[in-house]
């Protein structure tokens, strides 16, 4: 019932294995007598040849001892390599390759005295007539084989390891005569970590056995996890010292426990303690996504897997191509494989509870189909070949070659009758071997020179709870080395999520990935992994979640509030459009006219003595020039160009130097118009010819001088400022030279400073027309606001700073126009009596009867 159960869920669960071309399933039982089928026991295959068609002789020397499925699994793929070649008519031809096999040797040794005993396993002498094998295979456990290595050298016997590959067997030094077969994991670390970055785990833990595999490989985990921002909380190096691995085991298991970690890379030698420490876990029911190697998919002494995990378990193993037939192979009871009817009867009655009819007869009774199939179901056995048995068939068939390519070269060498012994030197067919190249029948190029394997491929299988007492394990995906690194990776998700989606599950992170809009910030002295998330700085962005550093937008761009985007910069400038803007024009043109309009009332009453006083001229000449002044803020407002740039500060100088000598030159004939007493004195000519009236040439001339240079050393330009304000692209008038502007303006300053010294001194000389007093409270007006613009300048930004200074010329120049003007215009026009000779006289006749 439990047979067709599961038959019935693989047709209905089929659709899921589509995407992955040559798909494995594997269902393996797991009941309390598994204990011990998963492990690998030594076994020792020695090869020979003979003339003509012969029979391997099946089993054999194997029926005193309890085989595991293993140990059958592997027989079996050997015997079927060699049926392949000694079927194949173009490799030795009339000549068959057969084997003696041996296992668990080294349990022989330990129980019956290995030293008393060795002679009897491997004699160093050979009778006569006595069988000489071509060379041994050993393994798949490297310990057999590295004690084996030298016992087969003082005997002359080549040795191929066909176990996974193991560094200690690699030297040269100590085995000098033993060659691996397995290529070496170069890439498995490296396909580990690929699948725990594509399931964005970056917190993981690794438990590896104390020996040179495992060490080798936490190195290049180490390295492999540091390039892919993949951290390890905790690595547990198991000790082969029982009393060391005591004293940890409940510091390793309280670490595991508590850690956030929720993926464990498991890696090392299955027979060390390392096994033990996993049995513990699957005893106290450790939950974790466990990532392994195929040698770890084993069965504990209890009823479940050794990974018995609600999230399933990752196994990797080295990528080999399906033995076409093998599992026809293994179902097929064919008597006339066996010599003899005795050892078929004793093997299948053993196995298959089967017997035959007579000892004499071929004729298997009780046999069916639907007992091998049960009995195969029940004993775990793998219906394909396995990753050491890959190796094993490629083993069988570099020796075949390699002596087939001997012989070519020694075809006098052949024996005429068949049944005869053929013996060969075999260290002289090692030497075809190491050269040896050839193409295995599943089309797999098998290169004996090649140091590694640079094509490293690894099939990734998942394991699963399937139902009670069984396990389900399916290849979902495969690792490719010599491929682009963005195509090396691949998993078809949709066979995982079949059990459980693993992106749904608590994710295996130390911390939460950063949303778009913060950076990684990492805690001092911890694992790059743990970080806090903070947001990103001013104008940087991050548009995407888990990112190590912001972005910084271009120069044209700004960073939304969110700081995941960056949004195009509004391109502005103190236009017309704007409040500002208008409201700075309008009072521009507004005092403009206003001044004009002051202009018009001096020239119409310019003989009386209100205007006439304190030099008429110099009165027009500053009214025009603040009319030039209003004006000249026109320049600040609008879309800067390099003439408005040019024009802005040289004319903004120069009517402001205009204005301000002019009413230096207005103070000055104030003074010397007092300290006039009598005729003829050089003041008085001084006075007359109009001396003070130079004043203004002279000092615009200078003035003129400083802008020549200023333009000629380092000009205004037009300059697109997009740091001075969020969100937009500032067009203003770079002033090029800050020296020379502040030269200029501190030149403007002194004679505003000077012409508010001789005006507050001549403040208090007598006469109605003196206007001294109008000129000190101006000039006190000017230099307050101008004071007032350095820092208040420096503090803005933006447009506003333009403002600033706009507004600064305004206030200056309607200070200079109020301040001088207005008193004379209220004479002029409100109070006319004031502003004539006689009416003065008469005001000042009575005042003094008064008193």
């Amino acid at each position: 019932m439990l047979f067709l159960t599961f038959v019935f869920l693989v047709l209905r669960l089929s659709f899921l294995f589509w995407s992955l071309t040559g798909t494995r399933c594997f269902l393996r039982r797991n009941d309390i007598d598994s204990m011990g089928q998963d492990k690998d026991n030594d076994c020792l295959f020695s090869i020979y040849t003979k003339y003509g068609h012969m029979k391997n002789e099946y089993f054999p020397r194997n029926l005193d001892k309890k085989l595991t499925n293993k140990d059958i699994h592997l027989i079996l793929s050997l015997y079927f390599a060699l049926e392949n070649i000694n079927k194949d008519p173009h490799i030795l031809p009339n000549i068959s390759l057969l084997v003696k096999i041996e296992c668990n040797l080294l349990d022989d040794w330990r129980m019956n005295s290995l030293f008393s005993r060795i002679d009897e396993f491997l004699p160093n002498y050979y009778c006569i007539n006595q069988r000489r094998y071509l060379i041994v295979l050993t393994g798949p456990t490297w310990l057999s084989s590295a004690m084996l290595g030298p016992l087969l050298y003082i005997t002359n016997r080549p040795e191929l390891y066909y176990g996974p590959f193991h560094p200690i067997l690699g030297s040269r030094e100590q085995f000098p005569h033993l060659y691996q077969m397995a290529p070496k994991d170069t890439a498995l670390a490296l396909a580990m970590v690929s699948l725990v970055v594509y399931f964005r785990w970056n917190w993981g833990g690794a438990s590896i056995s104390d020996d040179d595999l495992g060490l080798q490989f936490l190195f290049e985990l180490r390295r492999e996890t540091q390039r892919n921002s993949v951290c390890l909380a905790f690595v547990h190096i198991i000790v082969e010292d029982k009393i060391l691995f005591q004293k940890n085991v409940n510091t390793f298991y309280n670490e595991i426990i508590t850690s956030s970690a929720k993926v464990v890379i498991i890696y090392g030698d299955k027979d060390s303690h390392l096994q033990r420490n996993l049995r513990l876990y699957r005893l106290v029911n450790v939950q974790r996504i466990w990532v392994t190697t195929s040698q770890w998919d084993m069965i504990t002494h209890d009823d479940r897997l050794l990974f018995n995990s609600f999230y399933g378990t990752f196994t990797f193993l080295l990528h080999f191509s399906e033995l076409s037939g093998f599992t026809a192979f293994i179902l097929a009871p064919d008597p006339s494989k066996y010599i003899s009817t005795w050892i078929l009867s004793e093997l299948w009655w053993i196995y298959f509870n089967c017997s035959p009819n007579s000892f004499n007869s071929m004729k298997i009774k009780n046999y069916s189909k639907g007992k091998l199939y049960n009995w195969l179901f029940m004993q775990k056995m793998e219906m394909s070949v396995s990753s050491t048995g890959y190796v094993l068939y490629n083993t069988v068939h570099a020796v075949a070659h390699a002596l087939h390519e001997m012989l070519l070269q020694e075809v006098h060498t052949w024996p005429k009758y068949p049944g005869e012994i053929l013996e060969f030197d075999s260290w002289q067919m090692v030497q075809f071997l190491k050269n040896i190249q050839f193409m295995n029948p599943v089309g797999n190029q098998v290169n004996m020179n090649q140091k590694e394997n640079q094509d490293m491929k690894y099939d990734i299988h998942y394991t699963m709870d399937f139902l009670s007492h069984i396990g389900f394990k399916v290849e979902v995906g495969i690792f490719s080395k010599h491929l682009l690194h963005t195509q090396q990776f691949y998993v078809s998700e949709e066979i995982i999520k079949w059990n459980i989606d693993l992106r749904q599950i608590q994710p295996s992170i130390c911390s939460v990935p950063c949303n778009p809009g913060f950076r990684k910030s990492p805690h001092q002295g911890k694992a790059v992994c743990c970080f806090d998330c903070t947001p990103c700085p001013e104008n940087e962005i991050s548009n995407m979640t888990g990112m190590d550093q912001c972005v910084k937008c271009p120069d044209d761009y700004y960073a939304n509030p969110g700081g995941n985007h960056c949004l195009k910069k509004v391109v502005t400038f103190l236009g017309y459009e704007d409040l500002l803007g208008m409201s700075l024009a309008c009072f521009a043109v507004c005092f403009s006219i206003l001044t004009a309009g002051v202009l018009g009332v001096f020239l119409k009453y310019k003989d009386t003595p209100t205007v006439k006083a304190n030099n008429r001229d110099l009165s027009y000449v500053l009214l025009i020039s603040l009319i030039f002044c209003f004006l000249c803020c026109l320049l600040f407002i609008g879309k800067p160009n390099i003439i408005t740039c040019l024009m802005q500060q040289t004319i903004f100088a120069v009517v402001f130097t205009v204005a301000a000598s002019t009413v230096l030159a207005k103070t000055i004939t104030v003074v010397l118009a007092f300290k006039v007493t009598t005729p003829g004195r050089r003041i008085r000519r001084l006075l007359l010819s109009g001396a003070p009236n130079f004043i203004i040439p002279i000092c615009t001339m200078i003035q003129l001088i400083l802008c020549g240079i200023w333009l000629g050393i380092s000009p205004p330009f037009v300059e697109a400022d997009v740091y001075v304000e969020k969100g937009h692209i500032l067009i203003i008038c770079n002033k090029g030279s800050i020296t020379a502007f502040y030269c200029v303006l501190g030149y403007l300053g002194s004679i505003a400073l000077g012409s508010f010294t001789l005006a507050f001194l001549a403040r208090n000389l007598p006469d109605t027309f003196n206007e001294a007093k109008y000129l000190t409270f101006s000039m006190l007006v000017f230099c307050s606001v101008w004071i007032t613009f350095l820092p208040v300048y420096h503090s803005t930004k933006g447009k506003a700073m333009v403002g600033v200074e706009v507004f600064c010329i305004l206030a200056s120049s309607a200070g200079l126009l109020l301040c001088i003007f207005a008193p004379k215009c209220f004479i002029i026009l409100l109070r006319p009596e004031r502003n004539s000779f006689q009416n003065f006289r008469n005001m000042h006749y009575k005042i003094e009867n008064t008193h």
